[in-house]
């Protein structure tokens, strides 16, 4: 990531200050993953919803940084390790790729590099979540089952993405036309 341009102290105070209140309403997300098993993924998502609305408001340096520090606390803080993983591996960092892929020409070739995304980051979830977390004894006793309950689930896993993908594409501009005016209307009225 770049070092963004020199900025004034009250800019600077408000990046900090957003940034503060976006990483706990993430880590709060992320939380919930312990209180409320069942939504691993969708805790995550709405972490990243977060995450997507900081970057909007201040660019991709100040997204990174909080994407960063949500990461690493949520690897200690959080009860359910899937749903940290899931969020270091893949729904913290994709609002800033998303937005970052934005600006390319061709749309359909942007989609396809975040589906090789998303797919490498599943791939590498599970591959951490078999062999460093210790679930290899639960693939193996599925037998014939496992090896294509695997390839099942990428395919679903694909499908999710295909609706987190577009819901994601059209969050910027939900997000500035319901929520912003309704967090911060002085500021909706000068722009």
């Amino acid at each position: 990531m770049r070092q963004p341009p020199k900025e004034s102290s009250q800019s600077l105070s408000y990046h900090i200050a957003l940034g503060g209140i976006i990483a706990a309403l993430c880590i709060a997300c992320m939380f919930l993953t312990g209180v409320f098993p069942m939504f691993y993924l969708i805790l995550p998502m709405l972490a990243s919803a977060f995450i997507y609305i900081m970057t909007l408001e201040t660019g991709g340096y100040w997204g990174f940084l909080t994407y960063l520090s949500v990461g690493l606390l949520s690897v200690f803080v959080t009860p359910n390790k899937d749903a940290s993983l899931a969020f270091l591996f893949f729904f913290g960092y994709f609002p800033l790729l998303r937005n970052g892929m934005e600006r390319f020409r061709w749309k359909f070739l942007g989609f396809l590099l975040r589906l090789a995304v998303f797919n490498a980051a599943v791939l590498t979830f599970f591959w951490v979540s078999v062999y460093v977390l210790g679930m290899k004894e639960l693939l193996e006793s599925l037998g014939d089952y496992g090896k294509y309950g695997g390839w099942i689930l990428l395919g679903i896993a694909n499908v999710m993405f295909f609706c987190y993908d577009f819901s994601m594409g059209s969050f910027p501009a939900l997000y500035r036309r319901y929520l912003k005016p309704r967090i911060s209307p002085g500021a909706h009225r000068e722009s």
